[in-house]
């Protein structure tokens, strides 16, 4: 008999944690060896555990998803990584994918195409949760904005997707575990860099690039 694929879970929700680990237990073929709830913790986990393949969240607090990422990416050239997230949108796997991930798929998706995504990963393959990645027709439009985006830091990322979906600079400082001034700074950034004055007009933009506004 092989050995078990060895996974570690990353997501900042324990009961996200628990029914991930659960999931994952019905495959004799699959071991969760670790969990974390941040990126820092998720990166010191990696190192002393070697895991075969990082299964994780992109929101979560201190450095986020994206930082995480690369860091791991960055200190493990060969590191298997595979992003569950709620985020269907296309600039969210662009992101991912761009960071390092070797897969992508949602937190809605069927049952098993979480066990399929860690089997094609574990080959050598990619895995995009079929959907996710397709041409719309307003991309072209757009297609500068898309262009600005796909430059922005992964702080600068994390920062508009939270603007996006309505936070205050004080709810995004508590979330990220920054400081006021510094997420401000950010948003500033990030608002002159996309060529809007206003967080009203940033989420209008967000919502005409297919970015999901909650």
């Amino acid at each position: 008999m092989s050995m078990p694929i060895k996974i570690l879970l990353v997501d900042d929700h324990v009961v996200v944690r628990a029914g991930f680990r659960m999931l994952l237990a019905t495959d004799e073929q699959m071991q969760v060896v670790g969990e974390a709830g941040r990126g820092e913790q998720a990166i010191q986990l990696y190192q002393e555990l070697q895991p075969d393949i990082l299964v994780m969240d992109l929101s979560m607090p201190g450095i986020g998803g994206l930082e995480t990422i690369r860091r791991v990416i960055q200190r493990h050239a060969q590191a298997r990584i595979l992003v569950f997230s709620v985020h269907h949108e296309q600039v969210y796997v662009q992101r991912a994918l761009q960071a390092g991930a070797r897969g992508y798929i949602t937190k809605n998706t069927a049952p098993d195409t979480l066990s399929k995504a860690i089997q094609q990963i574990m080959l050598g393959k990619s895995y995009v949760e079929p959907g996710l990645i397709k041409p719309r027709p307003d991309d072209m439009p757009h297609s500068d904005y898309n262009a600005v985006i796909a430059q922005f830091t992964p702080r600068e990322f994390d920062v508009f997707s939270l603007l996006a979906q309505g936070l205050t600079v004080h709810k995004i400082a508590d979330q990220l575990c920054l400081g006021q001034k510094t997420v401000a700074n950010y948003a500033t950034q990030v608002k002159k860099k996309l060529q809007v004055e206003t967080t009203t007009e940033l989420a209008h933009l967000a919502v005409n690039l297919g970015i999901k506004v909650q």
